[in-house]
């Protein structure tokens, strides 16, 4: 019986598990990702010599990654790469190399993105995602870890959090992020952002924040890091980055993809007040923007004299 996420596509669980899987697994997963239609096509016999390794690894890596056999596993390659066909008539979201003109980066560029977008909604569990949004609807203070650019991705569920009225801190500094998690109390809600979900100084604070009673929230790409070890609750996206994407350039469009859900699930829980508080927040910004006509032009600011 296939799992129900490696049904959606199996290349994203396999993405998603590669750093969790023995050496032996991770060869047979390198074979796998490197031409899935291929795999689909070959027997676990050859599967295992390209790997360098037994059919009982390859069996093994199969479980692993939640199918019940190298025959699922199959079939599973087939149907995903039916789809995946069927999306595009050629597939743009290989690497970039230094021989593509502008026109083919941006074609990549473009189709990567949304390729991680479309496979983090795939993936993403609603089950999961509805019991962060109770959590965070009802939190007391809302204190949201990251950093590099897992930091600007903090900052956006911060002050989208703040726009609609709830209490909500984000912080990139590893003594800070520290000595918040250290006055967080149980109705509490840390939230710790990190593609890897191996970054030392978030999963620090979010652990400091469990040991404190608050609810710990991890968004990740990789479902078995540390940063599970220390989550309540674990969101996950499902990029891929490549050679000049190592940037944070798709785990950030599927992080910023996840933010958003969460941020309007949250807004609806709390609806007149989020309404109220939007409004309100547009309108202290509204002077400080210039207006312009349609053709283009600023217009006269009445200012009342």
């Amino acid at each position: 019986m296939i799992d129900e996420r490696a049904e959606n596509s199996p290349l994203v669980r396999i993405r998603s598990l590669l750093p969790g899987l023995a050496r032996a697994e991770q060869r047979v997963a390198k074979v796998v990702l490197d031409n899935p239609a291929s795999v689909a096509r070959r027997s676990i016999t050859e599967v295992a010599d390209a790997a360098g390794t037994s059919e009982t690894t390859v069996t093994r890596f199969c479980k692993a990654i939640g199918v019940g056999g190298y025959p699922e596993l199959r079939i599973a390659l087939a149907a995903d790469t039916a789809r995946t066909e069927a999306r595009a008539e050629r597939d743009l979201g290989g690497e970039i190399s230094p021989e593509d003109d502008l026109a083919q980066v941006v074609s990549k560029v473009t189709f990567a993105d949304a390729r991680a977008v479309e496979e983090t909604a795939d993936q993403l569990e609603i089950a999961t995602l509805q019991q962060v949004v109770d959590v965070i609807a009802a939190a007391g203070r809302v204190d949201v870890y990251g950093v590099g650019a897992s930091a600007f991705v903090a900052l956006d569920l911060q002050q989208k959090l703040h726009r609609i009225g709830r209490v909500s801190f984000a912080w990139n500094d590893t003594h800070i992020m520290l000595t918040s998690a250290a006055v967080l109390g149980s109705g509490d809600v840390a939230v710790g952002i990190s593609h890897t979900g191996a970054t030392t100084d978030t999963v620090e604070a979010l652990r400091t924040a469990r040991q404190r009673g608050a609810t710990t929230v991890a968004l990740t790409n990789f479902p078995r890091s540390p940063i599970t070890e220390v989550a309540d609750l674990v969101l996950t996206t499902a990029a891929r980055e490549t050679t000049f994407r190592s940037g944070a350039m798709a785990s950030r469009i599927a992080q910023l993809t996840v933010i958003d859900c969460l941020f309007i699930g949250v807004a609806q829980r709390h609806l007149p007040t989020a309404m109220g508080a939007l409004e309100a927040t547009r309108d202290a910004v509204g002077p400080h923007r210039l207006e312009t006509r349609p053709d283009g032009r600023r217009k006269t600011r009445d200012t009342g004299k």
